[in-house]
């Protein structure tokens, strides 16, 4: 399999945590040796939080606890200090099991929150008393919708995946034969008409079921709203009158020439074994990928000159399906 030409999600999501690090380490820092200061004195805490959660604009809640992981400050809120999880035991919380570096800051990972039940994290910093003596934990719960570096959507590198799917399915293959369906009888009218309206008429994105012989499929004029194309619809050319003339897109990753190449490679591997075959097929001309799903449950996604590269042998002789 190829080498990935951009950062994987573990790398994006990795650089997102390294700036909220540093949006948070300071006033951190500055809250924890405040706290330091004024432990054993509740009332004095509750100070100390509301004034150290005013540099955390985009903080839900704000909190002490021993080295127990016991509350021992009221929360400090958007609202104002809620007095009742004084004394709550967070031993058991997601970011309470996680290790703190010897440095005293931890951010932990995404966890789903015990009350809202929504996506969340803790930045968590070791409270010392003046002499150095660990007292506990100063933390901090943010809500994930909140955060101000969530807001760029991550870009999804480009390159071969395989996914298993069901063991039951796999297992059963070599006691199966396909059947020929309503589209594979009718196979070269439809790839007509489904390249006729991605190069033409403004179909950026198609998913051929040729087992149930259906296909989903997006507009560019409406991208939000999927499209379902039954047998009769697909094997009828009249059908591209129902979609407006649009040029091909110039930022597509796929060329519209490459659009009926493509589609003859999933008619050939649809053909290409009695057993091992496809049973769906997915182009995006954006992504620039050719999604697969075999007879085995099997799926690949794989770039489209990659895609081209490969004949139906490579398929079975190569054993990529993973049955």
């Amino acid at each position: 399999m190829p080498a990935e030409s951009q950062d994987t999600l573990q790398e994006q999501i990795a650089r997102q945590r390294e700036a909220l690090t540093g949006m948070l380490r300071e006033p951190l820092a500055r809250a924890a040796e405040a706290c330091g200061r004024a432990w054993g004195d509740r009332v004095s805490l509750d100070v100390v939080l509301s004034e150290a959660f005013r540099t955390l604009p985009f903080g839900n809640f704000m909190y002490v606890m021993d080295t127990n992981g016991v509350q021992v400050s009221s929360n400090m809120s958007r609202e104002g200090l809620i007095g009742e999880d004084f004394g709550r035991d967070r031993s058991h919380r997601p970011y309470m099991k996680e290790a703190v570096p010897a440095e005293g800051f931890l951010l932990s990972q995404a966890y789903i929150s015990e009350r809202a039940r929504r996506p969340s994290l803790t930045a968590i910093q070791v409270v010392r008393s003046p002499e150095g003596r660990v007292l506990g934990f100063v933390g901090v719960d943010f809500d994930l919708r909140d955060l101000p570096i969530t807001r760029e959507l991550s870009q999804q590198p480009t390159q071969w995946r395989q996914l298993k799917g069901d063991p039951s399915i796999r297992g059963a293959v070599f006691h199966q034969t396909r059947s020929d369906s309503l589209m594979d009888q009718q196979i070269d009218t439809v790839l007509g008409v489904v390249e006729e309206l991605m190069v033409a008429h403004g179909v950026y994105h198609i998913i051929l079921h040729f087992s149930s012989s259906r296909a989903v499929a997006w507009h560019i004029d409406d991208p939000y709203r999927y499209r379902l194309l039954d047998i009769q619809e697909l094997t009828s050319p009249d059908s591209c009158l129902a979609y407006p003339r649009r040029p091909y897109p110039k930022n597509a990753e796929v060329g519209a020439s490459q659009i009926g190449p493509v589609l003859q490679g999933l008619k050939n591997l649809r053909f290409m074994d009695e057993m091992l075959y496809l049973r769906s097929g997915t182009l995006n001309i954006f992504n620039g990928v050719v999604g697969l799903t075999f007879s085995c449950d099997g799926s690949h996604y794989v770039p489209v000159q990659e895609f081209l590269n490969k004949g139906a042998e490579f398929w079975v002789s190569g054993g990529e399906l993973g049955a």
